[in-house]
């Protein structure tokens, strides 16, 4: 698939103490844009998110993909408080983003989770809060809450009221945008009949192993933006189990880039941004923080588009199975 300009709109020239990078962006149907590569921060460890947060501003990242649920969104922020204080970015130059976590679904609960991340990032606000899951947990307790046979307990909370109050964080000024996250078509085509906000933006897995072609399909189609995590196949995810296929050990994808002169995680980051949508890879690593947004000297063609394609074996890595059961569980469907 061709580079689809249509869609894309170029950003500024990012300027920072060590590149100048030019880097696409998303425009949202609210007016907001997203820069196509950002910084993921889940599984990053403690200790590991603030120095990263630096290498990738200093690198030309002004994307940072968060969530309260991770644990480490004040690490985020104070990575970001130090390039603001150097005078590298303003924080209107950076993209952030949350997410609601699912023991916070009830209506009284939503404002008041929004409000404790921005406390953690140090910010006023977020650009996009996303709802992580269409399933609530159990709330007033544990982040993940169990039984006494270890199962993790439940809600029944609707998220249509869920996102009211998604869209009362809007009117609030605590975030510009609000979107979802691991939703299906469904999902959101019940949200749309009755949003007053609509979604600017749906986070899913998405990678070579999980192209979600019908999913990305139907966002856009809506006006929905779409962006891609654990884009290089989670190789560091718990849920990874022996004997799966590694998404940067496949070979094909090795003389795709053999081809073209660049690593394999670039010609993955490279697929899914040509498709217009956005992605945001995690790494802790200075080397592979400036590798994974150095992808836009190159092109991948129609033929090579279409043969990582056909790599597709929709593989989920981050499948919640614990949450089979419930009503609102998402990957009980197509797409």
């Amino acid at each position: 698939m061709q580079w689809r300009t249509e869609r894309i709109i170029f950003s500024q020239l990012f300027q920072s103490s060590m590149v100048s990078v030019h880097v696409p962006s998303l425009t949202f149907s609210n007016g907001y844009k997203m820069p196509v590569i950002g910084l993921g921060t889940w599984k990053s460890k403690p200790g590991d998110v603030q120095r990263a947060v630096v290498d990738a501003i200093d690198a030309g990242y002004r994307h940072l993909d968060c969530a309260y649920m991770y644990g480490n969104e004040s690490e985020v922020g104070e990575g970001v408080k130090l390039k603001v204080q150097e005078g590298v970015v303003q924080r209107e130059d950076l993209f952030i983003t949350s997410k609601l976590w699912n023991t916070f679904h009830r209506p009284d609960l939503v404002v008041s989770a929004c409000k404790k991340s921005l406390s953690l990032l140090g910010l006023e606000y977020v650009d996009l809060y996303l709802m992580h899951w269409p399933f609530a947990f159990k709330e007033d307790g544990d982040l993940i809450p169990t039984d006494a046979d270890g199962n993790i307990v439940l809600s029944d909370v609707d998220y249509l009221a869920t996102w009211r109050e998604m869209e009362t964080c809007v009117h609030l000024g605590l975030t510009h945008s609000i979107g979802l996250s691991n939703f299906n078509s469904q999902q959101i085509e019940r949200l749309l009949v009755s949003a007053e906000v609509k979604p600017a933006n749906l986070q899913i897995e998405c990678n070579p192993y999980l192209t979600q072609k019908k999913l990305i399909n139907f966002c856009q189609s809506r006006g929905i933006e779409v962006t891609a995590y654990s884009p290089m196949g989670s190789p560091d995810s718990p849920y990874l189990k022996a004997g799966m296929p590694r998404l940067l050990e496949d070979p094909g994808l090795h003389q795709v880039a053999h081809r073209v002169g660049k690593s394999v995680g670039q010609v993955v980051l490279r697929y899914l941004v040509q498709q217009g949508i956005s992605a945001v890879p995690k790494s802790v690593t200075k080397s592979r923080i400036q590798e994974n947004i150095n992808i836009f000297d190159f092109e991948l063609s129609d033929a090579d588009t279409s043969y990582i394609d056909s790599f597709n074996q929709n593989l989920r890595i981050c499948h919640r199975d614990h949450a089979r059961g419930h009503k609102f569980y998402p990957f009980n469907v197509e797409f």
